[in-house]
């Protein structure tokens, strides 16, 4: 069973990805995770920001994995972002369109107003990129290549999840796939080594 400061951090980041910072209350958080109201001032004397922060990084850190999943392990490069988009459109559909991004809601909100949250939505997205600049090298792309790929994937998947949740449609999604799936092809065709190289 989860520890009551577990059922904190992931009901915040439930109602980060629905609700966004400024729309999640205390009281919304502890009530989802079932948890006394003290406890989260006890596990979170910061209260909200200090909350808010650990679980930017908290929940956000594990997505970085999905580059892994969907590309590192694909036999293809640009089946891999495929993949990527598909299954990212398959969640949206599957939770009726509100989950999406734990990390793009909050940082749409807090950029230009709270530095502390601010550098913690873009420790997480360095994170995305670097584990992205990986995947995508192991086919054989420069470093350079693979980082803007991977660039190009999140901003993509970020850009595409917004409008496919105003729009209750995942043609954003897909579009934006087959947009970067492109990419990677003309990548992949001017690269000096196309071939997969395993990582070391």
């Amino acid at each position: 069973m989860a520890s009551t400061r577990e059922r904190i951090v992931t009901a915040t980041a439930e109602l980060f990805r629905r609700n966004g910072y400024t729309g999640t209350g205390l009281k919304q958080i502890v009530g989802r995770a079932e948890a006394p109201f003290g406890s989260l001032y006890h596990f979170f004397p910061g209260g909200k920001k200090q909350l808010g922060a650990e679980v930017i990084r908290e929940a956000g850190l594990p997505y970085a994995a999905l580059f892994d999943i969907y590309i590192a392990s694909a036999d293809d490069l640009v089946a891999g972002i495929e993949q990527a988009f598909a299954g990212a459109g398959e969640t949206l559909v599957e939770t009726d369109y509100a989950d999406a991004c734990p990390i793009a809601t909050v940082a749409l909100e807090v950029a230009s107003t709270d530095d502390g949250l601010r550098r913690a939505t873009a420790e997480v997205f360095e994170a995305w990129l670097a584990t992205g600049t990986e995947a995508c090298s192991t086919f054989g792309l420069s470093r350079e290549a693979a980082r803007a790929l991977a660039i190009a994937t999140v901003t993509s998947l970020e850009g595409a999840f917004v409008l496919s949740r105003s729009l209750r449609s995942t043609e954003p999604l897909d579009a934006a796939g087959a947009t970067v799936a492109a990419r990677a092809r003309e990548l992949l065709s001017t690269s000096a080594g196309s071939a997969r190289h395993p990582r070391g």
